[in-house]
């Protein structure tokens, strides 16, 4: 969306909560929002169109430095903003508008990272005082938004990687015109009024304008046979099916960006992205310190007294792990390169803890070879409580 366009609407209103709230509330009331707007939700036409606005609004205050832009911009044109400093339009400024020696330029405001929604603001104005003899360039294509779904995976999908379908509904460029908003056999033609420049000037008095042409709204062109599917936007609601390759290694939280899988730009404007968050469920055997794998194998005391050799499952396999003579209970054993895979190759580390099993009970001979051994340790003089608590 055009930064031009934030000044006329409340994001935070289309949400519901306060220009204060924080992250957690605006999250929480879209996902309220979304579930009960959603066409596959809600067949209602007006629901589909309050969700694309919930999910626009969505876009720019879930992310950080759009809320601080979207912000800012709201309260330079609430507070009369251009009252002090210069302007500098692009086309040399103007002059005498404060005394603080400030400069406001508009083009940084309107043409931020080259996404302007119309025409560059030098051209709007450089005819004023007669300094107007620059082209003045035609609107760019609106992008479309980005989008934001979610999904869930196992443990072990998560960290091997997994090729998963996605099904969504959302604005996506229409498959009768390809996007171009003409009827099939026609095309889009040239503007007469602008000759295709999405501007026109005009003279008031000693002063020269520029402004968006109102025969073709900015775009330089005009449909004369629109797309009876999408009614000349290039852009239709519908639903689609797009197969997604999570990588090895994804973290629980971890947002992914799909370039251009986003919603479709009007009249065959680039797509927005799309951003799919992964939710990964918990494994009964392995947990995940970083990109360290973790395991915890239960283990007897002769195990851990006499020393062994265990075997130990990882995400390929099972492999030996060897326990030293005199191991304690709840050492951690490191085996290198078996853990998750790295984003930047090779793998983590495999972390496998040594936990005593102690049996609910003993009868018999165990019972009797145990005391044996009981009266042997302490004829030894081993005191597991040795120096412990000021002994």
């Amino acid at each position: 969306m055009a930064q031009r366009e934030w000044v006329e609407k409340d994001f935070y209103k289309e949400l519901g909560v306060s220009s204060d709230a924080s992250e957690q509330d605006i999250k929480k009331a879209y996902r309220k929002l979304a579930r009960d707007l959603h066409p596959d939700t809600n067949p209602d036409p007006a629901a589909s169109e309050r969700f694309k606005t919930v999910s626009e609004a969505h876009s720019v205050l879930s992310d950080p430095a759009k809320r601080k832009e979207y912000d800012e911009t709201r309260r330079l044109f609430a507070n009369g903003g251009f009252g002090r400093g210069r302007f500098a339009g692009g086309g040399g400024g103007f002059g005498g508008f404060g005394g603080d020696g400030a400069e406001f330029n508009l083009n940084d405001l309107f043409d931020a990272a080259g996404q302007t929604g119309g025409a560059n603001i030098g051209d709007l104005f450089g005819g004023l005082f007669g300094r107007g003899a620059q082209q003045p360039r035609p609107t760019r294509p609106r992008r479309g938004n980005d989008l934001e779904t979610e999904t869930e995976l196992s443990f072990l999908e998560a960290t091997k990687g997994v090729a998963m379908p996605l099904r969504l509904t959302s604005p996506a460029p229409c498959t009768n015109c390809h996007g171009s908003g003409a009827r099939p056999g026609t095309s889009p033609k040239v503007c007469p009024n602008c000759n295709g420049s999405g501007v026109v000037s005009r003279n008031q008095g000693a002063f020269g304008f520029s402004e968006p042409c109102t025969e073709c709204r900015g775009s330089g062109s005009i449909i004369e046979h629109p797309c009876d599917e999408c009614k000349g936007t290039g852009v239709t609601t519908r639903t689609r099916t797009i197969n997604v390759r999570i990588p090895p290694g994804v973290e629980n939280g971890q947002r992914i960006r799909l370039a251009g899988q986003g919603e479709a730009g009007l009249r065959g404007a680039p797509s927005g992205d799309l951003y799919v968050t992964v939710h990964v469920r918990p494994d009964r055997v392995f947990g995940r310190d970083g990109d360290d794998l973790t395991v915890t194998v239960p283990v007897s005391f002769h195990e851990l007294a006499l020393g062994t050799t265990l075997s130990v499952p990882t995400l390929e396999g099972k492999v030996g792990v060897r326990v030293p003579k005199g191991t304690s209970d709840g050492r951690i054993l490191r085996v290198r390169g078996r853990g998750v895979p790295k984003r930047s190759g090779g793998h983590g580390d495999l972390l496998v803890t040594v936990k005593v099993a102690v049996p609910p009970s003993l009868e018999g001979e165990a019972a009797e070879a145990l005391e044996t051994y009981a009266k042997a340790e302490r004829a030894s003089g081993f005191d597991p409580r040795a120096g412990w608590a000021g002994a």
